[in-house]
């Protein structure tokens, strides 16, 4: 355990390094080219630590890099993403920085922080000839951000054939805390077809879709319920093409927030059976759930207790949490396999300008995520 913290720590400007080309290499999500070149860098740099590279080629989205480094009995697998919230050009307005002991740039803590740790990670345990207790399989994908369309099935598969699996999106807090809960996350369209009439000569013989979606919106919010922490949020609305005529279309964006599974099909299938108040306008919706829960099981906290002793011993207090937001930990989660989520880097401020990560915790995780590839 010494000689991990030792050595990642005394590799620290090492850690840092590989984060500032990670950040430079900018890699927002519908950016093929630029998600393509973080992909080579990753694979570059794997490949000269020993590990297998398997590249997964997508038509539009970038390409998704599969990685195994070592031998053991089962496997452990880790979940990275590539892809960022950032518009291509972001970093000639923000480039990567040093502050006051925190690396800034866009996409430094989300998640290129838990490649850099995943990396060096494997660097050590090469380096200091420790042997990890199962083979270690990478999966590097490309569209998380925009909810994995084209990763899903592939995290799916490789999870069903892990043991357990580690995803490196970010820490929870300042305090590091991991993420063994997360709540699934519904994707909703609502459309209301009305009848278009003038506004002001024949108004009776029109049907409002704008007033029927905002009938739809009360039933919706109304779903709400903080008692279970199910949220539903029309987020995103707009009907009507001019003032003066009744309004024959409107549209709205739906999320959905749930804390477990039997919440996610009740809710979804309350939404998907809004019917009109109106009897001559029509609802469509479409969508359904995005991402799954990830629900704290008795697996989990196996895991999480057998990694907070690994904390321990390495000078950590492990903390956990249940949070909102999204991660592929869940499409893992949902089929079995149990997942320990939030052990890349330690900061603040995802997708928003002023986030950073604080860079001691570059190599406090590394030895970390070391230690369990090592010890579980």
């Amino acid at each position: 355990m010494s000689g991990l913290q030792e050595y990642s720590k005394s590799h620290t400007n090492q850690i840092v390094e590989t984060l500032s080309n990670l950040v430079e290499l900018e890699s927002f999500s519908d950016d093929k080219v630029g998600v393509d070149a973080v992909g080579a860098y990753v694979k570059n740099r794997l490949s000269h630590l020993g590990a297998s590279v398997e590249t997964v080629s997508q038509r539009e989205r970038g390409d998704h890099l599969l990685a195994t480094w070592g031998e053991g009995d089962g496997r452990a697998l880790i979940l990275c993403h590539m892809d960022t919230v950032w518009p291509s050009g972001t970093t000639q307005q923000r480039p990567f920085r040093v502050e006051g002991g925190r690396g800034l740039g866009p996409g430094v803590l989300d998640m290129k922080a838990g490649i850099a740790i995943t990396i060096h990670a494997v660097e050590a345990i090469r380096d200091l000839g420790l042997t990890p207790s199962r083979s270690i399989r990478m999966l590097f994908s490309s569209d998380e951000e925009v909810g994995s369309p084209t990763s899903r099935s592939l995290i799916e598969e490789e999870a069903r054939k892990s043991n357990h699996v580690f995803c490196l999106e970010p820490a929870f807090g300042k305090e590091g805390a991991l993420k063994t809960a997360r709540k699934g996350v519904g994707i909703f369209d609502i459309k209301v077809t009305g009848r278009a009439a003038h506004a002001g000569n024949d108004p009776e013989n029109g049907v409002s879709a704008v007033e029927e979606m905002a009938h739809q919106v009360l039933r919706l919010h109304a779903m709400t319920d903080y008692s279970t922490g199910t949220t539903v949020n029309v987020g995103v609305i707009n009907g009507g093409t001019v003032r003066n005529q009744i309004a024959p279309l409107a549209q709205a964006l739906v999320d959905v927030r749930v804390v477990t599974t039997r919440e996610a099909e009740k809710v979804s299938k309350s939404i998907m059976g809004l019917t009109p108040v109106h009897p001559e306008a029509s609802v469509e919706v479409t969508g359904g759930m995005n991402r799954p829960p990830l629900e704290r099981t008795q697996e989990t906290g196996r895991l999480f207790n057998a990694a907070s002793d690994i904390a321990i011993r390495l000078g950590m207090k492990l903390q956990e949490a249940r949070v909102g937001g999204g991660s592929d930990a869940q499409f893992a989660a949902a089929v079995g396999t149990p997942v320990l989520d939030g052990l890349g880097g330690v900061g603040e401020g995802p997708h928003a300008e002023g986030e950073y990560v604080f860079l001691d915790s570059l190599h406090q995780r590394t030895a970390f995520l070391a230690s369990l590839l090592v010890n579980l």
